[in-house]
């Protein structure tokens, strides 16, 4: 899955909501031809030399592009250069010709921060994360993108009742009934779960007509199951699912099949035809909405979720699953019990 998604899961976007920044070009002719030719390259997915030509083209401009820097910070993380990233974050800052552009920047640098803090699992990048977020919320106070990613942050260095102010903060300025609002409220009831490997959060309405939402379905395992009706692997693993889906019924579990199909009626006609009973979803494509937000690159592909909305496990292709939903689905159980048993105490 991709790192993003994993680690922040909602509400962090690649820029602020208070503010668009301008646009602002090379002026020296030389930078401007590079920057062109880095455009080019990204248009052809040439990553590395777009990001090669995006550096070069600030440097000639005499390091004040700062549209030169925008690509840089875009593309770094991308191609796994952190101290470029870093760079052009902190060059950003320095160039910020507005309170907005300062704030977008100051978030931006935040955000890879938070990311190398989780992957490297070091205190200082978290706490250098958090003054990060918070120069944008002396600029703007309610800006929750921010606030939320101040929350993940505050909760990986362990201060939990910090990082609840915060989540309770976002979701008092959250509208009722989204899938954000359901994520933060979870999460300002129980944030030690921000410092987890997360499901991302999401809502559908299945075929049947039935409405799913992940941050719903706590208390219940979940099985996500990404195929297509075009995919020969994912045919021949359909009588697996099924059996898990026979096997299982009536435990907390869900079993939930997305289908990256583009024509909805052989996807429909396949489900009817094959007795596809447990919920199903139509994705679209590897581009789809679900399939971008779990990292979805090749099918089938399933991800086991705990009752936390924890992921668990993770295949590509047809694997032995059961073991590990006996074992969650008994977890699950135990905790149905304790919560019920805290529930009675407490009347």
């Amino acid at each position: 899955m991709r790192s993003h998604t994993l680690v922040l899961g909602i509400l962090l976007a690649s820029s602020l909501s208070f503010g668009q920044t301008t646009s602002s070009g090379p002026t020296e002719s030389k930078a401007q031809k590079t920057y062109a030719e880095g455009l080019q390259e990204l248009r052809q997915h040439h990553y590395f030399d777009a990001l090669g030509k995006f550096k070069k083209a600030n440097k000639q401009d005499g390091g004040h592009c700062y549209d030169c820097l925008k690509q840089v910070l875009a593309l770094a993380p991308q191609v796994g250069d952190s101290k470029a990233a870093d760079a052009a974050a902190l060059e950003l800052i320095a160039e910020a010709r507005s309170p907005m552009e300062a704030a977008d920047a100051h978030y931006q640098r935040g955000i890879l921060l938070l990311q190398e803090g989780i992957a490297k699992k070091k205190t200082e990048l978290f706490e250098e994360s958090d003054q990060e977020f918070k120069a944008v919320l002396r600029s703007n106070p309610k800006e929750r993108k921010a606030m939320y990613a101040d929350g993940v942050t505050l909760a990986h260095l362990n201060r939990d009742d910090a990082a609840k102010a915060e989540f309770q903060q976002v979701a008092e300025l959250t509208p009722q009934g989204t899938v954000d609002r359901l994520r933060v409220t979870r999460l300002a009831a129980r944030p030690e779960l921000a410092r987890a490997r997360m499901a991302p959060a999401f809502s559908l309405t299945t075929e049947g007509g039935q409405r799913i939402s992940m941050d719903e379905l706590q208390g219940k395992v979940v099985l996500m199951d990404f195929w297509a009706t075009w995919c020969g692997p994912c045919r021949e693993a359909l009588p697996h699912m099924k059996r898990i889906a026979q096997k299982f019924s009536g435990e907390p579990l869900v079993v939930l099949s997305v289908s990256l199909d583009s024509d909805e009626q052989k996807w429909k006609s396949f489900i009817a035809q094959n007795q596809m009973t447990w919920p199903q979803y139509r994705d679209g494509g590897f581009e789809g909405r679900l399939a971008h937000a779990f990292g979805v690159e090749a099918i089938p592909h399933t991800f086991t979720i705990d009752s936390d909305g924890v992921l668990q496990d993770e295949k590509v292709g047809d694997a032995s699953i059961e073991g590990k939903l006996k074992k969650l689905i008994a977890q699950a159980k135990q905790l149905q019990e304790i919560r019920g048993a805290e529930q009675a105490s407490a009347k």
